[in-house]
């Protein structure tokens, strides 16, 4: 198997590395190859996920957490700078088998660190019976891709709160549970990240290339179709967001129908008291993006106290997000 090394050390974002996978399958066709790398605090959800399902998106953009899509399937996976994500590309096309093949040579070198490893399930690998990493696989140019994580020492807490959606008893209690079933290296093993990698790229590896500056801008080309919003939010179907809660202009329940977090239609219900009609006002949002931000910005210039007795600019906000 054949190491790919870079020809610069910078963290780059997550979707160079998958692009990296993909131009790999496309232009190195004939050998097995490997590579690892690590990013920036990033949700990464699958190809056929609906993103709200996934991701508590006020909180990651309120932490500047990326969030992308990749094009393999499975669950939503957080990942920062003390997960290290692995990508094997191979000629093989069976894919329990290069499920069974790569992820068993995982196993194996957890195991030849003294680790209790077990491939367990469609795609996890657990340390006794806690989880260290997940795997997912898909097809690209006739070749095999499968790529995975390994909890090294990465921030449960926060993995818990960007991949839960926004609930904040469901986010207290996950965190507690999640703690249970998912476990760090670290925890087990007096390691350092480097020498962790070492042992997995000295041990699966008998070559390695460093890719050109050519190779790169190939990659960097790839890279543009994960980050297209249509790609990224392309696969969500219309939903109904409903938001209720009681305020000093009394009970107001929202519904907000979304297509790729874009308003398609909104409505309000509850006991509160009109000013003036609802329907223009309620317009004023179709077609803009569903964020507090983006939203502010419109009750900046049109004040809801005109529309409903009593209720506040905050209070409709915070009802909403």
């Amino acid at each position: 198997m054949i190491y790919v090394n870079y020809p610069s050390v910078k963290t780059e974002r997550l979707t160079f590395y998958l692009a990296t996978e993909e131009y790999l399958a496309k232009n190195f066709p004939s050998e097995e190859y490997f590579f690892m790398w690590q990013v920036e605090p990033t949700v990464i959800f699958g190809r056929n996920q609906l993103i709200e399902n996934e991701v508590n998106l006020d909180y990651v953009k309120r932490e500047n957490i990326s969030f992308y899509r990749r094009k393999s399937g499975g669950g939503c996976v957080y990942s920062d700078p003390s997960n290290i994500m692995f990508s094997f590309i191979t000629p093989f096309f069976n894919k329990d088998f290069v499920f069974d093949k790569y992820l068993t040579k995982v196993v194996d070198l957890l195991r030849d660190l003294g680790l209790n490893a077990v491939f367990s399930g469609r795609n996890d690998i657990l340390i006794g019976d806690k989880k260290v990493s997940g795997n997912a696989f898909y097809r690209a140019n006739n070749r095999s891709i499968v790529h995975g994580t390994m909890l090294y020492n990465t921030d449960i807490s926060v993995m818990v709160k960007a991949i839960t959606p926004d609930n904040e008893k469901l986010i207290s209690k996950g965190i507690d549970s999640v703690r249970s079933r998912v476990t760090n290296i670290v925890e087990h093993l007096d390691i350092s990240i480097e020498d962790f990698k070492k042992h997995f790229k000295n041990n699966l590896c008998d070559a390695h290339i460093t890719l050109t500056d050519d190779d790169i801008l190939g990659i960097r080309e790839i890279e543009k179709t994960y980050l297209l919003p249509e790609f990224i939010y392309g696969k969500n179907p219309n939903y109904t967001l409903k938001k209720k809660a009681k305020t000093n202009a009394g009970m107001i329940e929202v519904s907000v129908e979304l297509k790729n977090n874009i308003v398609v239609n909104m409505n309000m219900l509850g006991d509160y008291f009109l000013i003036e009609d609802l329907s223009d006002f309620l317009a004023l949002f179709t077609k803009q993006e569903f964020t507090r931000e983006s939203f502010n910005k419109i009750l900046e210039k049109h004040k809801i106290e005109e529309y409903i007795y009593n209720l506040t600019k905050k209070q409709f906000l915070d009802i909403l997000f």
